[in-house]
């Protein structure tokens, strides 16, 4: 329970301001002499220690306070730029009755139920960025970074021409921060990707990929040959007097030559705000660059006051997002693709139609189950949908546009590639050619799997090159990679004889691999790294693993039914066997041991999360040495973490490890650990 300002003991007010004035001085070393005089780990605790009292007693927190920040950024090759006010993130909607719920928590906080005056402005899809201005002057050019700290990008931002060097007029505050979204409109973009392609040089994937990219060059003079242009949304700190009305500020800027959107309107109500974002939102593809929603903002600035800001984001913002880019094309045929698992996966195949910034001609199907669910049909109008960076998927049906010549689509009975029966197994929505290593789809993918990094890591031997291998008929399986030769190589496309030397020395030193690599490299269904990982452990050799039925199986940490199941299946197949013994045969080994009790394991029970950059070691590495000593790693931190491995550039993990009040530690504890364990 918090205690008031009166209730606060004197030595507890000595010891936050102690702690304050400490991590200040290791802050000011850390980033700004690059020259710190503690580990992460002790920073954090003496952070967590103030976390704690400013918790107990909330009066004490001051501006300055370093709890206050929304959190640290990692030095690199720009200089970090502490933002004098925060740059918040905005709180989003994805309905009409998102933007109903927001107007009414404004009106009952302001205890004011007439139609309030909101600033509508386009969301551009771009680089959110800070310029200060000192006397008119330009002096400086940041990223947002998270919000309390970004990176110097001033030389950047002085070569885009939309970006004033000196303000216009006289009559600007003597110290002002503008704040804005740096983007490439559309026409920009194409010419940049039709000047790349012309090169010979690889394109950007969308506009905003390209601002960001333009933006984070060392070289300011690349940066001056990209067509950006930055639009001003806001203010941040200033000294001097600015207009009481959001959309005055915004004018205010224009005259003093900055960029302003012209597609801004001020609106009564949340009605309003909605009939705007329906308008622009038919008029968005219309529009000259990307925009990615729409942002309201309460129009009067001692309102906003009067609101405040939660978490962090402000009470009188919000961004109304577009859902995901759709658009109606036809589904011209549906082909089946066969996967290192035998999954056999229906592809639509499409007219081409430009949808979330890229030309889409194929699409997911799924499974049989889907086709069913949505009723699809060949020659049929479809809503096909794209998200950013997820693969295109058809949503639906438009049945009215169905044309009378549209035929059923029909899963096969047998596999496309090499005709085994495809068989659905029972529990499971996927069908599955039972070929296993016999069909050449497969015997790719398995080929592929194998050569993996997190396998056994054949250095050189890509998807390409496997592609021709097997084409030529040099390799049916995975041992025949051992029997390659320097003239097999050499006859194959883009392989001289120094990549052929290369290949083959990548192969020689593969086949000295870990037992557990060598299961995972197996490709066995539902075995990924840590599963196979604990039945190395747990059998301590292969021929162990391969005679252990279900039952036994079961006893291994992590392996249930289905597992077990699909270990005991494969070790049962003579193929698989076989594709064993040639591996034996061809050379590889690994070594074996006696097995052993993971809850013996030193870190045995523990969970462990790694975020942000490592440098001794990366993060793989640090993973298998510390599954090794029985902990588990996790993807994400809940309150059954024990530890959290920060390095620098951490960021969310490290904050909610922070409030969960989870043990911390940087690599140079991770490795003391690690050392202290491996050597007993």
């Amino acid at each position: 329970m918090a205690k008031s300002a009166a209730a606060i003991p004197a030595e507890v007010s000595a010891e936050a301001q102690a702690l304050r004035a400490e991590l200040q001085e290791h802050n000011y070393r850390y980033y700004a002499l690059d020259d710190p005089q503690i580990p992460d780990a002790e920073y954090d605790r003496l952070l967590q220690k103030l976390q704690r009292l400013e918790a107990d007693y909330p009066d004490l927190i001051t501006p300055d306070s370093p709890t206050q920040r929304v959190g640290q950024t990692p030095l690199s090759a720009f200089a970090t730029v502490t933002h004098e006010l925060p740059m918040l993130s905005l709180d989003n909607a994805f309905s009409e009755e998102d933007i109903w719920a927001f107007d009414r928590r404004v009106k009952d906080r302001l205890q004011d139920d007439s139609d309030i005056e909101y600033a509508c402005e386009p969301k551009l899809d771009g680089i959110a960025v800070s310029l200060l201005y000192q006397d008119g002057m330009l002096v400086r050019g940041a990223t947002r970074g998270d919000g309390t700290q970004g990176e110097d990008i001033t030389q950047n931002v002085r070569t885009i021409d939309s970006i004033p060097l000196r303000l216009r007029g006289r009559d600007y505050p003597a110290v002002l921060e503008v704040r804005g979204e740096i983007y490439m409109p559309r026409a920009g973009f194409e010419r940049l990707n039709e000047k790349a392609r012309e090169a010979g040089d690889k394109t950007f994937v969308n506009p905003r990929n390209a601002a960001a990219g333009s933006l984070r060059q060392l070289d300011a003079r690349i940066t001056a040959r990209r067509p950006l242009e930055m639009c001003a949304y806001s203010i941040g700190y200033v000294e001097g007097e600015v207009p009481g009305r959001h959309s005055d500020i915004l004018e205010a800027l224009r005259g003093w030559g900055l960029k302003i959107n012209r597609e801004i309107q001020v609106v009564q109500g949340a009605q309003a705000c909605i009939d705007y974002y329906r308008e622009l939102g038919e008029r968005r593809t219309g529009l000259a660059y990307d925009i990615d929603g729409i942002v309201f903002k309460v129009n009067r600035r001692d309102l906003q006051e009067e609101l405040g800001f939660v978490a962090r984001a402000p009470r009188w913002a919000i961004a109304y997002k577009f859902p995901a880019q759709e658009e109606m094309t036809e589904l011209q045929d549906v082909e089946f693709q066969v996967g290192r698992t035998g999954a056999v996966t229906p592809v639509a195949r499409l007219k081409p139609v430009f949808v979330g910034g890229v030309t889409v001609s194929n699409a997911t199907l799924h499974n049989r189950d889907e086709i069913q669910r949505l009723g699809v049909m060949i020659g049929d109008s479809v809503i096909v949908r794209r998200a950013g960076d997820v693969i295109p998927q058809i949503v639906s049906v438009v049945t009215d546009k169905r044309p009378d010549n549209a035929r059923a689509i029909e899963f096969p009975e047998h596999c496309p590639v090499c005709g085994s029966p495809v068989e659905m197994v029972p529990g499971e929505i996927v069908a599955r050619c039972d070929g296993g290593l016999i069909c050449p789809a497969q015997r790719k993918q398995a080929i592929k799997h194998f050569a993996s990094r997190k396998a056994l890591d054949i250095d050189g031997l890509g998807d390409k090159l496997v592609e021709q291998l097997v084409d030529k008929g040099l390799i049916q399986a995975v041992a025949d990679l051992y029997h390659l030769t320097r003239e097999d190589l050499s006859g194959l496309e883009r392989m001289g004889e120094k990549s052929a030397e290369n290949l083959l020395e990548a192969l020689e030193k593969s086949k000295n691999t870990t037992l557990a690599k060598f299961i995972y490299a197996l490709g066995i269904r539902e075995v990924g790294e840590a599963t196979a990982r604990n039945l190395a452990q747990h059998y301590g050799s292969l021929d162990e693993l391969a005679s252990a039925d279900e039952s036994s199986l079961q006893q291994v940490d992590n392996v249930g039914p289905v597992v077990a199941h699909f270990v005991a299946e494969f070790f049962e197949q003579e193929h698989n066997r076989e594709a064993v013994d040639k591996l034996r045969k061809a050379g590889v080994t690994w070594t074996e041991q006696a097995p052993v009790d993971r809850d013996s394991l030193p870190l045995a029970g523990l969970t462990y999360v790694l975020t942000g950059s490592l440098e001794q070691l990366t993060r793989d590495q640090a993973k298998e040495r510390l599954q090794a000593l029985g902990a588990k790693v996790a993807g994400s931190v809940s309150k059954k973490t024990d530890y959290l491995v920060a390095g620098p550039g951490a960021g969310s993990k490290l904050k909610k490890a922070e409030e969960l009040e989870v043990d911390i530690m940087d690599e140079a504890g991770l490795l003391e650990l690690l050392s202290q364990w491996e050597a007993e």
